[in-house]
Parts: structure tokens; sequence; C-alpha cells
């Protein structure tokens, strides 16, 4: 018997169980893969960019970064580096544009000219306004896994990797969770299954959150010939046709899908593929000669863009932890705390207001 048990093994899941660890909790992860990580969170763009999102979203950025920049027991080692974010608008792209600035902060917009002068292929004739955060930076996504991981180990938590819970039921006061090999039984559960986690609520008779997978595939593809591309921003369409990100020494281009699939193990679309690096190609002044490999991940939201985070109003002891869609990661060391603090029954760090956006009973389901 563990005090708290966390289905799903990904960032969400892993961050939650080693704060909880931290706290003197005994926590068990289950994790459905033969590693952890395996989804959104091993395919995800790798970045922080702190006004990305709702206004919810930007106040958990807001509490993340701090972490991020000071990781403590997390990382000995930085888990942020230099990137950037530029952003391009065409002439009926103007007010997207203008609505991601409102509110914005750190970020200066540009003409097309400043903007190809910062990413040189990028045709200044096709941009009517653009902006950058220069704050953006790249997040090592694995040291971030790894050092939660190690931390929840550290203090006795438990990750069974090749677990996937076939029946989930609640008595005595103990949720009792099976899975193929054995059966283990907690007072808490945390739902961080990601795609899944509307799965998980069912199999434990909760009603759904309304969650849904959205595909969003991604491609690397070589360098532009004659252009050093290391220094260059994330860069890309404000109304998210298209994004290019420097990789490794060559270029990473998603066409930003966002495609409602059912949960799996997810892989690109040719067709949507193909399309988005058209799209790609009619913005900057190079060609793709050719797709070295393509990739996609799940990204997972709830029916208002908001995760859904905290204890379900209709079942003791269910905790959701979903719904993250695509800033799983760059939350994750602000939600982590957040669950330790609302698990332990302390104050959180975020506003009464922000607990409210993400509560689960907000779909009208109570």
């Amino acid at each position: 018997m563990a005090d708290v048990i966390v289905i799903g093994g990904g960032i969400a899941g892993i961050s939650a169980a080693a704060e909880l660890a931290r706290g003197g909790a005994d926590v068990l992860v289950l994790e459905m893969e033969g590693q952890i990580g395996y989804h959104a969170t091993g395919r995800s763009a790798a970045i922080f960019i702190r006004n990305y999102g709702n206004a919810t979203l930007r106040a958990l950025n807001a509490v993340a970064e701090p972490i991020f920049e000071q990781p403590g027991e997390i990382s000995d080692q930085p888990l942020l580096s230099p990137r950037g974010e530029l952003m391009v608008a065409s002439e009926e792209e103007l007010p997207i544009l203008d609505a991601y600035l409102d509110g914005s902060t750190g970020i200066d917009r540009l003409t097309g000219k400043e903007a190809a002068e910062i990413v040189p292929i990028l045709r200044a004739d096709r941009i009517a306004g653009a902006m950058i955060e220069r704050g953006a930076r790249g997040i090592d996504v694995d040291r971030l896994l790894q050092g939660y991981a190690r931390m929840l180990r550290a203090r006795g938590g438990r990750i069974v990797t090749g677990a996937v819970v076939t029946g989930l039921s609640h008595r005595a006061g103990l949720w009792q969770v099976k899975t193929a090999q054995e059966q283990h039984s907690a007072p808490i559960i945390i739902n961080a299954a990601g795609g899944w986690a509307d799965d998980v609520s069912a199999l434990a008779g909760v009603p759904r959150a309304g969650l849904q997978p959205y595909r969003r595939s991604a491609a690397i593809i070589p360098t532009p010939q004659g252009y050093e591309t290391e220094h260059w921003p994330i860069f890309g369409s404000i109304a998210e046709t298209w994004y290019a990100k420097p990789e490794a020494g060559k270029l990473m281009v998603s066409p930003a899908d966002e495609d409602p699939v059912e949960p799996h193990d997810a892989w690109a679309d040719d067709m949507v593929l193909a399309e988005g690096l058209h799209r790609f190609e009619q913005a900057v002044s190079v060609s793709v000669t050719r797709v070295e490999h393509s990739w996609a991940g799940l990204r997972t939201f709830a029916p208002d863009r908001t995760p859904v985070v905290g204890f379900d109003p209709r079942a003791t002891g269910f905790f959701w932890l979903a719904g993250q869609g695509g800033y799983g990661v760059q939350t994750a060391p602000a939600l982590s705390r957040l669950t330790a603090a609302l698990i332990a029954g302390v104050a959180p760090d975020v506003s009464s207001e922000v607990l409210a956006a993400m509560e689960p009973g907000r779909f009208g389901l109570e």
C-alpha cells in the first residue's frame, strides 16, 4: 500500500510524485509504457515561453520560471539555454499578433525587415508584422524528467513501467488499482495519464472531463545551405500554421497541426506534414530538399484549453493532473508543487482565481 498512486509517467506524473515524496509521502508511479516520458514528454518542442498560453497558463509559467532558473535538487546543471521566439504575421494575421501582445511582457514588436535580419531565410515582403520574445529559452527535457525521477527514487518512491491499469475501484477508503501483473492500493490516486486521462477516469467510474488528444507532427530537415542556424530563435507563424526550430545542426519544422485523434502512439501523417512544409516554404527563401526524420506526439486539451488540476468533487481521493495541452513541460515545476500542496492541504503558491480556473468540477458536472 502507498500513500499516493500516480497513473502516468510523463513529466506531469513524475514531477508531482517527486514533490509529494519530498514532502514525506510514500508514492508509487504506474506507467503503461516500458519507459517514462515516452509519449508527449519525449516529443516536446522543449521551449520555455513566458507568454505562451492563456492567463492561467501564464500564471503557472511565472511560478515555474524561477524553478527552471534555480533547479536545486532537480539538476546540478542548467535546465534552460538561450533561444528566443520570433513570430511573424501576414496582413490578415495582424489581429492575432495584436491579441497575443495584449497583456504580454518582455516582447518587442518588429517589422518584416527586422524579423528577416534575425532569421535571414524569412521573406520580409510577406511579413506585415512580427514579435520577438528574447527571453524564451530551450528546455533540457530529459535532464528535467530524469532529475525528478532521481528525486523520487531517492526518497523511496517507486516507478513501475509496463504497468497498464486495467481496473480501478474505491472501497473502505482506498483506491484499488489493478494492473496485469499485480494490485496496488492507496487513499489517493493522481490521474496524470495525458491523452488517456479520460479513459482512466471512466475506468474509475468518474465522469470524463471532455479531454481531447490532438496530433502534433514534426520533421527534421537539413540546415539551409550557407546559413548558420545555431543562434536563430524558434520562429513561425503567429497563426500557428507552421514553426521551425534549430535542432542539433538541423531544422525541426512542424506544420503545427492539431488534428483530434484517439489516444495512441502517434505518428506523423505524410499529407499533413507535406502541407505544413509547403506553408513553411512559402514563408522562407529556401526549399525543403528532403525530410530526414519525422514523428508526432499528442497534446491533450480540456474544452477551455486550461489544465484540469485538483480533487474531483464527485470521487473521494481522485486527483486530476491532466489537460496540459502543449504546455506540460514548461508548467511541470509549477503544477507539481501545486499538486503536492493541495494533497498536503497547505496553501499553494498560486491565486484562488488560478485554482478555480483549473478546478475539475468547472464543466458543470458536479
